[in-house]
């Protein structure tokens, strides 16, 4: 709960309702002074909301972050004992209405996973992802269901299935794989997740080789229309100040 009410103080909307009621209370008192201050925290909180509403700057911030993980061919991730693959792309089945799993914006991490498996860059697949939804199976267990699907023998398939945070992911299969002896893997996750999965898998002690995948933000001409805020722009920078922030604090 503290975590997530963190989350929702650092995104820009939960920053900007912390600016305007500060702002709020002090232009409700009194003084000249305080209702100008409480006035400027209003628009300062008002800005934020909106610069980070817009396409160029939710962009901006994006596709820096995922520059930084560092777009790799199969060919250039070198081969290691294991590959980790991060949840947040496949919830569980629920029937009557959901009888298989379903597929996230994120499930480029099942495909990639898949691709580098059959590329030969390790015998081992570690699936992280525990039970986030209630009434559903852990997300291993569904992750594992796809890429079974997708050709990968049960035998090559190691499931993590108690985690449901990045710190709690990278905390468990550092457990699971230092019974196997292994200090670095390949990591599988979205490149805007990948520099704070990476902080935190290498602060328990696994060597990572990113292998990022699920890149939102390509090369593209710059339109008027960016300019002007957006409600998918807006949850966009969210999750990336979110990664930013979780960066430094994994490090």
């Amino acid at each position: 709960m503290l975590a997530k009410l963190v989350i929702a103080a650092i995104s820009p909307l939960g920053t900007a309702l912390l600016l305007g009621t500060a702002g709020l209370a002090l232009a409700a008192g009194s003084g000249a002074a305080r209702r100008r201050a409480g006035l400027a925290l209003i628009a300062g909180g008002l800005a934020w909301l909106a610069l980070w509403s817009t396409p160029l700057a939710s962009h901006a911030l994006r596709g820096w972050l995922e520059e930084r993980a560092g777009p790799r061919a199969v060919e250039q991730v070198p081969s290691a004992a294991a590959i980790v693959v991060l949840g947040g792309a496949v919830r569980g089945a629920r029937p009557p209405q959901r009888l298989y799993p379903d597929l996230g914006s994120a499930a480029d991490r099942l495909w990639h996973a898949a691709r580098l498996y059959r590329a030969g860059k390790a015998p081992l697949l570690l699936l992280s992802g525990g039970n986030a939804h209630e009434d559903e199976a852990p997300e291993a267990r569904s992750m594992s269901q796809v890429l079974r699907d997708l050709g990968v023998p049960q035998e090559a398939l190691l499931l993590e299935a108690g985690s449901v945070t990045t710190a709690q992911n990278a905390a468990a299969s550092a457990r699971l794989l230092r019974q196997r002896r292994i200090d670095r893997v390949v990591l599988v996750t979205s490149a805007l997740h990948m520099r704070r999965a990476r902080a935190l898998f290498e602060r328990e002690g696994i060597q990572v080789d990113p292998a990022p995948t699920d890149f939102e933000v390509v090369d593209r001409p710059l339109r008027l229309r960016d300019g002007v805020p957006d409600a998918e722009a807006l949850e966009g920078s969210a999750r990336a100040i979110k990664e930013l922030v979780g960066a430094f604090a994994g490090r």
